[in-house]
């Protein structure tokens, strides 16, 4: 876990520096950071994840990488749902709200056309990854 800390310490420091581009393995991704609150902890998080659009929405997909368990930003955002979200250099508030029935399988599969490694993803794991909207709060 300290591993994964530091890595994702590394890529916020790199997309806050570059208005909002990574390199490295992420080069080229659409990358995001969001900032939320510990669901047990109460303590304020921020996280690197790659996402796509629907409309106005942006969509970010609880993979894991296929773990057999959801990431721990996922409860968080479950349980604390408002987010603050950076694109670039933009900073907005959002609402996350997850999916289910035909917007998830949509939404997933657009995910994964551009990324295709979600559907490995998913072939890795028997839980049904989840998939979140976040919807910029006015």
């Amino acid at each position: 876990m300290a591993d994964m800390n530091e890595f994702n310490r590394r890529v916020i420091e790199e997309f806050r520096s570059n208005d909002g581009k990574v390199g490295g393995q992420f080069a080229g991704a659409p990358m995001i950071l969001i900032t939320h609150k510990g669901a047990k902890s109460g303590r304020t998080y921020t996280t690197p994840l790659v996402y796509t659009r629907d409309g106005d929405r942006v969509v970010i997909v609880a993979s894991k990488a296929g773990a057999p368990d959801n990431p721990g930003w996922y409860h968080n955002l479950a349980a604390n749902p408002t987010v603050t979200v950076e694109i670039g250099n933009e900073k907005f508030q959002a609402r996350a709200r997850v999916t289910s029935g035909e917007e998830r399988e949509r939404l997933f599969n657009a995910h994964a056309k551009l990324m295709p490694q979600f559907n490995e993803y998913q072939r890795k794991t028997t839980r049904r990854i989840p998939v979140v909207v976040l919807e910029r709060i006015a």
